[in-house]
């Protein structure tokens, strides 16, 4: 079991924006108990669901959150929280 515990975590490969979606995803739940739903991601990106959609189904497809089908609030991030970047507040779009 030492032998396990000294090795290094590997680093979580996701790239930036995929970086701000699970920092946002670990603060929400940290500050409401539960996970965010999609609408909550929306409001806090300012993008449409079909975006927010696709990112969370790359974000599990890429194995960094889980869900469970058909549940509310289910989403479950599966890369340790200090790996995870400074959630900063997305920018206006200028379109």
């Amino acid at each position: 079991m030492a032998a396990a515990m000294s090795q290094p975590h590997p680093e979580p490969n996701f790239t930036p924006k995929q970086g701000q979606y699970l920092a946002f995803i670990h603060a929400y739940t940290c500050i409401n108990a539960r996970p965010p739903a999609e609408a909550d991601l929306q409001r806090f990106f300012g993008v449409t669901p079909p975006t927010i959609h696709q990112m969370v189904l790359a974000l599990e497809r890429t194995g960094l959150i889980q869900r469970t089908p058909g549940a509310a609030r289910s989403i479950r991030l599966l890369v340790p929280p200090e790996s995870l970047p400074v959630l900063q507040r997305p920018e206006a779009s200028s379109s």
